[in-house]
């Protein structure tokens, strides 16, 4: 599989950078940018005071309607000057739906790139990685400020623990990994078992990759006590990866999305793009 759909989401009171990264990235693979710009509906009001205030609310939401016309409005201008292949679509959506909203619009797309912008937003960056891990079944981008991202990545590390979720990371990486000059599979206090890794940690994995034609090392690294998340930084440095490759631990109990550590520090606050799968 290549990248032929990137989809970047936007919303009304974000710029146009984050669009404009996906750009590139569309450029250098080939890809059709799908743009969703997604207008977050208030919950209305309950309770003794509804009444009063809920002329307010709807005059709020009509006002909430305008912002993300003009919104749209932007970016399709935005995407007319580009020499891309686009589209963009629009939804005003429930709060507390608009994971799934943009979950369902993630499926039509090999890959959902969020960049700076969306990742300062915390109401956009909850529900967009929410949505893309929990309702898509694709894989998502995180790019940090600064960061220079790339589908043509020299280096990349992925983070390996042999369970489900590094393997789809490691599946849906693959069109990357197999054009990068070095691909680290990295290992984190890794267990000699069967139900973990086998008589030797790593080897399964590496082997896979090599039939693919990837250039692997694994890299096997005690924690020393230090947080995996830490390990992981550390190593991204001390290899030069381009990209982070790793699989997002968490469950949905009640709508309410719980991650792991290590996937909620990367979240928090990714060293280099980061590539999840779950």
């Amino acid at each position: 599989m290549t990248f032929k759909t990137i989809l970047a989401v936007t919303a009304p009171g974000l710029g146009d950078a984050d669009l404009k990264l996906a750009a590139t990235l569309c450029e250098e693979a080939g890809a059709h940018l799908a743009v969703f710009v997604v207008g977050l509906a208030a919950p209305p009001p309950i309770g003794a005071y509804a009444a009063v205030v809920s002329e307010a609310w709807f005059q709020e939401r009509q006002l909430d309607l305008e912002r993300l016309q003009a919104r749209t409005d932007t970016v399709s201008g935005l995407l007319a000057s580009m020499t891309v292949s686009s589209d963009v679509s629009s939804e005003y959506q429930e709060i507390a739906w608009a994971d799934e909203a943009i979950g369902r619009r993630a499926r039509y797309a090999d890959l959902t790139v969020l960049g700076p912008e969306g990742l300062s937003s915390e109401e956009l960056k909850t529900n967009v990685i929410e949505g893309v891990l929990f309702h898509s079944g694709k894989s998502l981008l995180l790019v940090p400020q600064g960061a220079a991202p790339t589908l043509k990545p020299r280096q990349v590390m992925v983070a390996w623990d042999s369970r489900l979720e590094s393997s789809q990371a490691l599946a849906a990486s693959l069109p990357l990994l197999v054009k990068t000059e070095e691909v680290h599979l990295v290992l984190v206090d890794p267990v000699e078992s069967e139900d973990e890794h086998g008589a030797e940690p790593g080897a399964d994995a590496a082997t896979y990759l090599a039939r693919h034609g990837v250039k692997v090392t694994v890299d096997r690294l005690p924690s020393q006590d230090r947080p995996v998340a830490a390990v992981l930084r550390q190593q991204a440095i001390d290899t030069a990866a381009e990209l982070l490759v790793m699989g997002a631990y968490g469950h949905s109990r009640l709508r309410q999305r719980i991650f792991g550590g290590v996937t909620s520090s990367m979240i928090e606050d990714p060293p280099i793009p980061v590539l999840m799968a779950r």
